[in-house]
């Protein structure tokens, strides 16, 4: 009697068999949660309610564009605000490393109260000589208290430290680093952001701050990420594919040895 001739299984088999459809099923929730992600990253991508062109040159009371200790949004980098206060003696400092329109020199900074326990710091002009903004501190501690300002709120540029051989020297615009050496601080509520003044007194310079550029409501980071995540989930099932094809060929690889070993 003549013995049925074998074959080899078929990729489709193996693909068929219980343990790689198990696999396949859960390539499928991977792939479906890189799916979602990846819609998750194009939704933040896309602004659906951009700022009106101009928005931050329209100006807007403090309190309505952020709270003390509060981060400030993206958005409003810049914006325009107004408010009012009162100066706090001695607290008007001096910030180095400053530019304007690519000359480099000093701001002249004040602690300005404008609630009973709640302040920002202000720069309130600048000078391309130290001893003018030596003079201009002195003008500012023997001058008016109250004072209604109007400027842009730019985030807190952060701390760093003095050189060693001016411990007192301040490079960056820091309300964390102004904090510390202002005076009546206890239960102080301080904005993060600091308020650049338009317009400058006690005979500085104002400030160089030219409107934010318009930003584009697409954020192409964001788009790339999505663009990741669908890499991934399409990675899943090539993963599955290639598993499945490499036990195939093991397979095919074992017949072809099985079958070569009986004819010889």
């Amino acid at each position: 009697m003549t013995s049925p001739v074998l074959f080899p299984p078929t990729l489709r088999e193996v693909m068929l068999r219980g343990r790689w459809i198990g696999m396949l099923v859960l390539c499928l929730v991977v792939a479906g949660v890189f799916a979602w992600l990846g819609q998750w990253q194009l939704e933040r991508a896309i602004e659906t309610d951009p700022p009106p062109a101009g928005a931050t040159e329209q100006v807007r009371p403090l309190t309505d564009v952020v709270e003390p200790g509060a981060y400030l949004p993206e958005p409003l980098v810049g914006q325009k605000v107004e408010t009012s206060g009162t100066w706090i003696p001695d607290d008007f400092l001096v910030v180095s490393s400053r530019f304007n329109d690519d000359v480099e020199g000093y701001w002249v900074t004040g602690q300005l109260r404008v609630a009973e326990r709640t302040s920002i710091a202000v720069a309130i002009g600048w000078t391309a000589d130290r001893s003018v903004a030596d003079d201009a501190v002195e003008k500012l501690n023997a001058g008016e208290a109250e004072a209604s300002i109007t400027g842009r709120l730019i985030s807190d540029e952060g701390p760093s430290a003095p050189p060693k051989d001016d411990p007192q020297r301040m490079d960056r615009m820091s309300t964390a680093a102004l904090l510390s050496h202002w005076h009546d601080v206890d239960q102080l509520d301080v904005y993060r952001p600091y308020l650049a003044s338009t317009t400058a007194s006690a005979g500085l310079a104002d400030i160089s701050s030219p409107a934010p550029e318009e930003q584009s409501p697409v954020n192409w980071l964001n788009i790339f990420y999505a663009v990741e995540w669908a890499i991934f989930a399409g990675f899943a099932f090539y993963l599955w594919y290639r598993l499945a094809k490499d036990a195939w060929e093991r397979e095919v690889e074992e017949f072809e040895d099985a079958a070569a070993a009986e004819t010889a």
